[in-house]
């Protein structure tokens, strides 16, 4: 069942609201001159009617029982913000991407971004400007942090007025207004083709934000029976969760059609609770992937999930949900330890070397394996699935904005450090996700920030940022979540990728990028085709990748001093790229440019070092 206000042209729009507990639904019309025209009845609950002299730009509100009047659950936009009116869209549009046909899944390469911050405007027009340097990059899908309305403080400058990460958005259909109109997306989406970029939106399918949520007025949108970190839990599997179901399998459709988005990547989905027979995700995938076969390209889902579990990217006849791909945040989280020695939290269940390695050729460090810090077994092997099926980073929204005061890896790693991460990330055989700025070494923080208008919630999440971080007994508390100068901190230095070590930083990962993107070996993602090994004592990861005709082999070394080895080979080698070569602003390679059979090999300190083997490789398909 469609859903919202949908403008069918000369005037007349159709409205569609779900209310099954409600005796009469009206639609108010608020704007030339207000008038409520009565709703009729339709299946499950649904209240239909087409109204004449209704044109674009028009406000209008749901009246139920004849007493209260609300926004529309599937408003389209909220020029007012989250307490105001609906308003009707016209979704025309010159779009000029009709031969575009897509980026393949497996060759994705995601750039995560915020776009209040991601420019000093903050909206989706500007980052327009920004496109062609992601694309020399080597960036061909940008990842939009979630747009759907959220609420902000309209008492101060408009361009303050709203500051929130995203996912506190109680109107998933609605663009949010502070970025632009629904038109302005479009236009980025269409720009975004224009250069050879796919376009992958963050959708929250597992909670609505605390302020300006009057969902429960309408329908049982919610159920008692399970909680999530944000309260009650949606309802997809209780009495009346078929229609909350089809609203958001509509919503996903929504973005798809209207706005051509490539992708969409599912939020936190282990906080979407579904006892059913058939799992929403499930059904949302069937859905998504019927849409695709009447289009000239494939749309994929993407779910963050912390469940270590395939299941939800199998495909159905298998048992599955039929996802296109997952994140895995033990490749992450096995890094990261290793990069910063950090063990608080979660980071207690890593640290070793052996467990990165595993996460290059297992994707999954805990399958089914004892995990301290969850004191309890977790996930399940995953290596029936393609290596293509998995997205992984050293830095994201979550791993960043999740630190008490925002810092990037730049504030805590060396700079051979970065580069060793980067070179970590892109040379791996997963689909690489980088967040803003990590490409020339961004200085400032991503903070957590907020805008409400209820004092009340806003000293709850005040208290609750502070108690989060009360256990590390920090001297200092957490930015303020609602202060303006919070957001403002975390905008981007773009113009730091032109300057000294920030230059040659992003100059390698152009390089890493370019070789990912050319190099067969590294274009070979069967999970056959590639080995790592761990050794504790001298802190390296050594990882070889290969295919019929060519093979590589780098070492990672997160030792603080040099290393000396010999590398895993009885073939002569060539050099192809060293992080402590003084080119990428490094201390100086000791590596040699050409490597004999068992030639010693020294390496710099938190460096990376890439060699090619010489000759093709025989038997290599034996090897796994």
């Amino acid at each position: 069942m469609r859903i919202g206000a949908h403008y069918l042209g000369n005037g007349e729009c159709e409205f569609t609201v779900w209310s099954p507990t409600s005796n009469s639904v009206g639609v108010q019309i608020l704007s030339p001159q207000q008038q409520v025209m009565p709703l009729k009845p339709s299946t499950e609950g649904y209240w239909q009617a087409k109204v004449n002299d209704v044109y674009p730009g028009t406000l209008y509100r749901y009246v139920l029982n004849d007493e209260n009047a609300f926004a529309d659950p599937a408003s389209q936009s909220q020029p007012q913000g989250v307490h105001g009116p609906s308003q009707v869209v016209e979704h025309q549009f010159e779009w000029t991407d009709e031969t575009w046909t897509g980026i393949s899944l497996e060759s994705m390469i995601f750039y995560e971004l915020h776009v209040g911050t991601f420019t000093p405007e903050g909206t989706f027009t500007a980052i327009i400007s920004r496109l062609p340097d992601l694309q020399k990059l080597g960036i061909n899908a940008i990842e939009i942090m979630p747009i759907a309305q959220f609420p902000g403080d309209t008492h101060i400058e408009p361009n303050l007025a709203f500051r929130n990460w995203g996912y506190d958005g109680v109107y998933p259909f609605a663009v949010q207004s502070s970025y632009g109109n629904a038109a302005a997306l479009k236009q980025l989406v269409n720009a975004c083709h224009e250069h050879g970029i796919a376009v992958v939106l963050d959708v929250v399918y597992n909670h609505f934000g605390p302020e300006g949520n009057y969902m429960s007025q309408f329908a049982p949108y919610f159920t008692q029976t399970y909680k999530t970190p944000w309260g009650s839990a949606l309802n997809f599997d209780d009495a009346h969760s078929q229609c909350v179901r089809n609203y958001f399998i509509e919503n996903a459709l929504y973005w798809l059609r209207e706005f051509h988005i490539d992708a969409l990547r599912l939020d936190a989905i282990q906080a979407i609770y579904d006892l059913g027979a058939k799992h929403f995700l499930w059904e949302l995938a069937e859905a998504v992937h019927h849409f695709s076969q009447g289009e000239n390209r494939k749309r994929y889902l993407i779910a963050e999930s912390d469940l270590n579990n395939p299941q939800i990217i199998r495909p159905p006849e298998l048992g599955g949900y039929g996802l296109d791909a997952q994140w895995s945040d033990d490749f992450h989280h096995a890094l990261h330890a290793l990069l910063t020695g950090d063990r608080q939290g979660y980071y207690q269940d890593f640290g070793q070397c052996a467990q990165l390695a595993k996460a290059y050729t297992d994707t999954f460090v805990y399958d089914w394996k004892y995990a301290p810090h969850r004191q309890r077994f977790h996930g399940v092997s995953c290596r029936d699935r393609p290596l293509s099926q998995f997205v992984v980073c050293i830095q994201n929204h979550d791993q960043i904005g999740n630190q008490m005061k925002g810092d990037r890896l730049w504030d805590r790693i060396s700079y051979e450090g970065l580069k060793l991460a980067a070179g970590a990330v892109l040379l791996s055989p997963y689909l690489p996700l980088l967040f803003m700025g990590e490409e020339y070494g961004e200085t400032a923080p991503f903070t957590y920030f907020v805008s409400h208008s209820d004092p009340d919630l806003i000293q709850a999440v005040r208290a609750g940022r502070k108690q989060e971080f009360e256990a590390f007994h920090y001297e200092e508390g957490p930015p303020d979540p609602e202060s303006a100068e919070t957001f403002l901190r975390s905008k981007l230095n773009w113009e730091l990728r032109n300057e000294g070590q920030h230059k040659v930083l992003w100059d390698w990962y152009r390089q890493l990028i370019n070789l990912r993107k050319t190099h067969p070996a590294l274009l070979n993602q069967d999970r056959n085709f590639i080995q790592a090994t761990g050794d504790e004592d001298q802190q390296l990861v050594i990882v070889r990748r290969w295919c019929e005709e060519s093979e590589l082999i780098f070492v990672l070394n997160f030792n603080d001093s040099p290393v000396t080895l010999i590398l895993p080979s009885q073939q002569n080698a060539r050099k192809v790229l060293d992080s402590a070569d003084t080119s990428w602003n490094g201390p100086g390679s000791q590596a040699p440019e050409h490597l004999t059979a068992a030639q010693e090999l020294k390496l710099q300190p938190t460096s990376l070092v890439l060699y090619e083997l010489e000759g093709r490789r025989q038997g290599a398909e034996g090897r796994s």
